[in-house]
């Protein structure tokens, strides 16, 4: 898919399809205006019929309208205007890239960018439309031996802004199509099945990235983690034949001597629970448990396409958890890379169990900050259900940076509480610290309180 940049004359604009949207109460946007001026009132005399109120997510295609160089015409619902905000505005660009690759248009302009959004720029916006755009066209194929085709014909979206927002939009457009493509690469390596991607692809791909970025990549194997002590890591996989993996990606974008941030990933690239076995029912989705590991690969190929001012490190521990004639019992101590000792009540809260020894060897870069991405605890959705990802953090400034960030990308997370009180709750008769608490309550915060 191609994307663009469009200014000018909305009624002049020759494309396929020009998009434009309608507030409820058959309300027309801005530019929507000015194509009804130039087709002498067409469009308003299809909402006076009553063929389309401006309900958000709603679409009409009109054809052929009169005066206007675009041969289609595509209505796109915004709900009350006085209630369009970010939500709506994603809401409603999903809307229109879905009616658009059904239809058989090649090339399309959407000027849903022109509408404003309070607190947000034109770049916010045209970013926001390249991010919308590759969200809805993503097609899971990659083992398919017929492909999804998620479009047989759309292959242009232009983005309309004003002339003198162009500058700032098109570097945003390059920016959230480098930020699209990171999400992809996440999403395709968290839908790849467990027996493809093991711990050894999670680090060939990110050898792979590296050497496309000119990034540094470090791949510890057993004997080297074995011989730093990572006991704690070392336990999880165990019962597994995939070899663990420690991935260490660095990316020198800053200043030689700025400190780094470090983003930390799970990497369980299957989850059975181990010998605290799971369910069956929907075992098949602990595929998913490697995601935070998929999630810092995508975040380096965005920065490195980005060419961000940065250095960041990147850990990945990564590792299978199964059952099996040598894998860690519930009640079985080990010893961390840190040097205390923990008592592994169960074998299903690991994920914590591979993160402390990739905390400890963030340590050595002496970071910024560290930023740690897991699907930690399934008592997370308990509590947040799946609007929102559970946010816990011991410095305040840094939990407030990111909260924002989540406000501006539509992807929400809440601060739970992370006090010392909860710390009481971790306590072991045979060891420095349990993995898990002796209750249910809290799982969420408890689990982040062991790291």
């Amino acid at each position: 898919m191609e994307f663009s940049i469009k200014s000018g004359h909305p009624p002049k604009a020759s494309c396929d399809c020009i998009v434009v949207g309608v507030f409820d109460s058959r309300q027309l946007s801005a530019p929507a205006q000015e194509l009804d001026k130039a087709a002498g009132r067409r469009l308003d005399g299809i909402l006076r019929r009553g063929d389309m109120e401006g309900k958000s997510g709603s679409t009409l295609l009109v054809h052929g309208t009169p005066g206007i160089a675009a041969e289609r015409v595509l209505l796109v619902g915004l709900g009350k205007e006085a209630e369009f905000g970010e939500k709506a505005y994603r809401d409603a660009l999903a809307a229109a890239v879905r009616a658009l690759k059904d239809t058989g248009s090649k090339n399309s302009i959407i000027t849903l960018s022109e509408l404003p959004v309070a607190r947000r720029n034109a770049a916010w916006r045209v970013r926001q439309g390249a991010l919308v755009a590759h969200d809805v066209l993503y097609r899971s194929d990659q083992l398919k031996s017929k492909k999804d085709n998620a479009s047989p014909s759309l292959s242009a979206i232009a983005f309309s802004v004003a002339g003198k927002d162009a500058k700032s939009a098109s570097a945003a457009l390059m920016q959230g199509i480098a930020i699209a493509q990171g999400m992809n690469l996440t999403r395709e390596l968290g839908n790849l099945p467990a027996n493809i991607c093991t711990p050894t692809y999670l680090a060939q791909q990110a050898q792979k990235l590296a050497k496309a970025f000119k990034l540094k990549c470090e791949v510890l194997d057993r004997a080297r983690m074995e011989k730093l002590g990572m006991g704690s890591l070392l336990a999880v996989g165990r019962g597994s034949h995939q070899p663990p993996r420690f991935i260490v990606l660095q990316y020198q974008g800053g200043k030689a001597r700025a400190k780094p941030v470090v983003l930390v990933g799970k990497g369980i690239t299957f989850d059975t629970g181990g010998i605290s076995l799971k369910p069956g029912a929907e075992m098949d989705e602990m595929k998913y448990d490697m995601s935070g590991a998929a999630s810092v690969l995508g975040a380096f190929h965005a920065m490195a396409t980005m060419k961000l001012p940065l250095n960041v490190i990147g850990l990945i521990p990564a590792v299978e958890n199964m059952p099996g004639g040598a894998a860690t019992r519930p009640g079985d101590v080990v010893t961390s890379l840190s040097g205390q000792t923990v008592e592994i009540l169960n074998t299903d809260a690991e994920g914590r169990l591979i993160l402390c020894d990739a905390l400890t060897y963030a340590e050595r870069f002496e970071p910024d900050c560290v930023v740690d991405v897991a699907t930690l605890t399934g008592a997370c959705v308990i509590a947040l259900g799946a609007v929102a990802s559970g946010l816990m953090a011991n410095d305040d400034s840094l939990a407030a940076e990111l909260l924002e960030a989540g406000q501006t990308s539509g992807d929400r997370a809440w601060q739970l509480p992370l006090w010392d009180e909860y710390q009481e709750m971790l306590k072991s008769n045979f060891a420095d610290i349990p993995n898990i608490s002796g209750s249910r309550a809290a799982g969420t915060i408890t689990g982040a309180c062991f790291l």
